[in-house]
């Protein structure tokens, strides 16, 4: 759901948006981890808790919008937290260990979200919330390969049990694939000349680390690339992490599964890092929320289409400067939020 860079949010990217042309670049690695979830005051004030609420974080990260959440729906109320990565759900674990058996933890993935819901007996719930990001976590550990920061295996598997890293697509993928991954999610204007290198070096010796591929980009784009801010190879990064985990291509059905999860009046929160995704959310909001094809001169419908949800967010909710200035991994965060009619 595909990018994502010096305080880390709790799912924060390097802040590169495929729409922003290449001005912002990414940022240094962080001192020590910090748990700064992404537009928090607002997530919960449009997902609208309350006590004795059943909410789904979907992608649970460090758990810092679920503590927040946690504490609104309090007493009587329970949050699923769902992640893919085993390490982040012990630790968010360890952090929401004070709230009992209101936090269930749950491993897996936050597209496969009705089925994990329905293995622990949910089938309706008041309000869910999915945040797009990549974690600090996984950005600032060199071994999980999604920067060129420092040295590490070309791998950018949010689920380290996935079957494919991203050196396995460089090694396997055709020219023109590996052009269409570059040029559709990384928006890289030079995605051809990049996939043609990648391909010819390949077959002397197959790219394994995160700082081969970043000086394989560097030489194909030359020192013309560095009038701009970001690291020539951001958006080569950021296609191929969003192809990896297959981050855009399943948020159409995920919002859908999403929004027949919901109770009348529960609502969806959906935070996205750039233009892709946020399209992507954007026009599946818009046909969600217009289904019924009646004329609206009409008193009820008669289509039997019936309209699912009602657009809260008519535009998307930006952090503001401060959250900014504080955390600039969260300056490409947009947030969508629905209601269930």
């Amino acid at each position: 759901m595909l990018p994502a860079a010096t305080t880390p949010s709790e799912h924060g990217r390097p802040s590169v948006d495929p729409g922003s042309r290449g001005r912002i670049e990414e940022e240094p690695v962080p001192a020590k981890p910090a748990h700064l979830p992404v537009l928090l005051s607002e997530v919960v004030e449009r997902l609208a808790p309350r006590p004795g609420a059943v909410l789904v974080d979907g992608t649970l990260g460090l758990g810092g919008h679920a503590s927040d959440l946690l504490a609104a729906i309090q007493p009587g109320g329970r949050l699923y937290g769902i992640d893919r990565d085993p390490r982040a759900v012990a630790l968010a674990s360890e952090r929401l260990s004070e709230f009992g058996e209101a936090f269930v933890p749950v491993r897996g993935d936050h597209t496969d979200l009705r089925a994990l819901l329905a293995g622990h007996g949910v089938f309706a719930v008041d309000g869910i919330l999915l945040d797009l990001g990549v974690s600090s976590m996984q950005l600032d550990d060199p071994e999980r390969g999604f920067s060129f920061r420092k040295d590490g295996p070309l791998d950018m598997r949010m689920d380290p049990l996935a079957p494919t890293t991203a050196a396995d697509l460089l090694a396997s993928e055709s020219e023109d694939e590996l052009r269409r991954i570059l040029k559709t999610y990384g928006e890289e204007r030079a995605a051809r000349a990049i996939a043609r290198e990648i391909v010819r070096l390949r077959q002397k010796s197959p790219l394994t680390r995160t700082t081969e591929l970043a000086r394989l980009v560097e030489r194909v784009l030359g020192p013309a690339a560095r009038r701009f801010r970001i690291h020539p190879a951001t958006r080569t990064f950021q296609a191929l992490r969003v192809a990896v985990n297959q981050e855009v291509v399943v948020l159409e059905r995920l919002v859908g599964d999403a929004v027949s999860l919901l109770r009348r009046s529960g609502r969806l929160a959906v935070i996205a890092y750039h233009s892709l995704e946020d399209r992507a959310i954007k026009h599946t909001y818009r046909a969600l929320a217009n289904c019924c094809t009646c004329p609206r001169r009409l008193p009820r419908c008669g289509c039997g289409k019936e309209n699912l949800i009602r657009v809260v967010t008519r535009k998307p909710v930006r952090p503001g400067t401060d959250e900014i200035e504080r955390n600039t991994r969260a300056r490409s965060a947009r947030l969508r939020v629905a209601e269930r009619l």
